[in-house]
């Protein structure tokens, strides 16, 4: 059995001892981070430590395990995860300006660096890149939608310690979501899954939810609910805070909470009810506070979620539309509350 480490913003788990430390000091160099590496080899009589560091001019803060998160954005062709990925940076300050994909504005998105990817409007190889969101520090990887390089996606999957899982609010769960979900299961990656393109016509994020239960196999349960679709679509209701989200400003930059509409309530308090209830069968905890018909608090949701979402007995349920600037923020706090630290993460092998 084996384990390593790395103190440095990059810190991943990998298939194997050797391949995982070459790998590690090859990235963490690439993006001018400083790692040192603690590799403990078990015996059978005892722990050997091996420390290994790449040293570089560039001296930059060791940030704690507890504040790295690892994921990666997979989906079928065409859900958005290029165009989601250009919004989480735009949003945690990485970048200047949001650009699209296909490079409409002969600037393309920022994760396609291939001039064909910027041609075709198309993922081809996995992409990677770190920001920051609330002191935490979260690691991604864009990997490609398209069946012909879903090979990509296979070696993304095996460093990741969670993922998001993009699904069109018209298409559902398609052809390379399953295989998608397929590879997360092979390599134990717990999920948060985002329903992307509520703006488009046809939006249907409950049909999609009934998919992810019966084409899937997941327990899957909103956290958020549309304000509205397709042109209607307006914002987010938070299920668990009980409240409405607006994105205003010139890019959705401003997150704005207000009251819910009136024609919601019925629905909001049937869906939280639905949430807890699916909560309850994958918690031991949470199910206990359910049996003995008590009112769990806002944390002990969150907690019950995070717990059941990391033994991935639970797939929370996100809504929102990158392409109109709705619902990114919040899925960026779902990464936070919900997926692995580095600090939980035990690499055995």
């Amino acid at each position: 059995m084996w384990t390593f480490s790395c103190s440095c913003h990059i810190a991943m788990r990998w298939g194997s001892l050797c391949y995982g430390a070459l790998r590690q000091q090859t990235l963490c160099s690439s993006v001018g981070h400083t790692p040192n590496l603690t590799i403990r080899i078990a015996s059978t009589s005892k722990w050997s430590t091996r420390h290994y560091a790449v040293q570089t001019d560039n001296k930059k803060p060791v940030i704690p395990l507890e504040l790295i998160r690892n994921i990666g954005i997979s989906a079928h062709v065409d859900s958005g995860k290029t165009t989601l990925t250009e919004r989480i940076l735009y949003y945690t300050g990485r970048l200047a300006a949001m650009h699209e994909v296909k490079g409409k504005d002969g600037v393309g998105a920022k994760m396609d660096s291939m001039e064909l990817e910027r041609e075709r409007g198309i993922t081809i190889q996995s992409a990677a890149t770190y920001t920051t969101w609330k002191d935490n520090n979260i690691n991604i990887i864009d990997t490609p939608g398209h069946v012909d390089f879903t090979v990509e996606v296979e070696r993304a999957l095996r460093v990741l310690d969670g993922a998001v899982l993009v699904l069109c609010s018209v298409g559902g769960v398609q052809s390379q979501t399953l295989t998608v979900n397929r590879q997360m299961k092979r390599y134990n990656v717990p999920c948060i899954a985002f329903i992307n393109k509520l703006d488009r016509m046809g939006a249907d994020p409950y049909r999609v939810v009934r998919q992810l239960r019966t084409k899937l196999g997941h327990n899957a349960a909103f956290l958020h609910l549309p304000i509205g679709l397709e042109s209607e679509c307006e914002g987010i209701v938070d299920l668990i805070e009980q409240k409405a989200l607006y994105f205003e400003g010139a890019q959705g930059t401003e997150v704005v909470e207000k009251e819910i509409p009136e024609d919601m309530l019925e629905e909001v308090e049937e869906k939280r009810h639905e949430l807890i209830e699916h909560l309850s069968n994958a918690d031991d905890i949470l199910g206990e506070m359910f049996l003995e018909e008590k009112t769990p608090t806002v944390s002990d949701i969150k907690a019950a979620i995070r717990r059941a979402t990391i033994a991935k007995a639970f797939t929370p349920v996100m809504v929102g539309t990158a392409l109109k600037n709705k619902g990114v923020q919040p899925l960026l706090d779902g990464v936070i509350d919900y997926l692995l630290n580095q600090m939980k993460l035990l690499i055995t092998g």
